[in-house]
């Protein structure tokens, strides 16, 4: 039988939405917009914020990124490559990134020359749910290679984010995935969640996420 220590979690989520408190402020202190992304290892999410790095810039706007992993430094020189100032977050054994990791990173952010933060949580479906980071709002990207049942086993992560991206669209055929189940299963856990539809080797959808985050 397992035991769980109610007041023990409750504490820990207790002090993290405190400093996730703090982080929020400091990133509005500093005009800053900051979006957390979620989704599990592969679904495309560093793909997505090099693809959206050139079109902010050529909107005039500055972005940086944090780049979550338990471990080594991949996504973070894929986007260092795309000339964002970025820090690597490693969290060592845990699944996802907490505030207090975020509130250090922060430190190495030169806030007040970007407009857009991307934190890129480590690649999980579960832990990185309970766990606020301190950003503006929260997107949770899937990818077709996953399935069309995925948001059908993680309905916490969709309930608890503000936009879905379903990416690799063009390979939904190849894998079987029914795109239109999937975004019906998102919308039974979060009816008014936007959903956008991409492609990373074309860059189709990119654009239309990008009018409603910086809208």
């Amino acid at each position: 039988m397992h035991h769980i220590d109610v007041s023990i979690e409750k504490d820990v989520f207790d002090a993290n939405n405190r400093l996730a408190h703090r982080n929020h402020h400091r990133l509005m202190d500093a005009s800053v917009r900051a979006f957390d992304l979620l989704g599990a290892i592969g679904s495309g999410k560093t793909a997505l914020i090099e693809q959206m790095v050139p079109r902010l810039r050529e909107r005039g706007l500055v972005v940086g990124a944090i780049a979550g992993d338990v471990y080594g430094d991949d996504d973070f020189q894929r986007i260092v490559a795309t000339g964002a100032p970025a820090v690597n977050a490693n969290t060592g054994k845990e699944c996802h990134l907490d505030a207090h990791l975020v509130g250090h990173a922060l430190d190495q952010i030169p806030l007040d020359e970007i407009d857009i933060l991307f934190i890129e949580n480590v690649g999980n479906m579960v832990c990185p749910t309970d766990f606020q980071l301190g950003a503006e709002k929260r997107i949770v990207v899937v990818s077709t290679t996953e399935g069309d049942d995925v948001a059908n086993k993680h309905p916490m992560m969709f309930r608890e984010s503000d936009i879905a991206v379903i990416n690799k669209v063009d390979l939904a055929g190849y894998v079987g995935c029914d795109v239109g189940r999937l975004e019906a299963d998102i919308h039974r856990y979060n009816p008014n969640m936007p959903v956008f539809k991409t492609n990373m080797k074309t860059g189709e959808g990119v654009d239309a996420l990008l009018d409603a985050i910086v809208k």
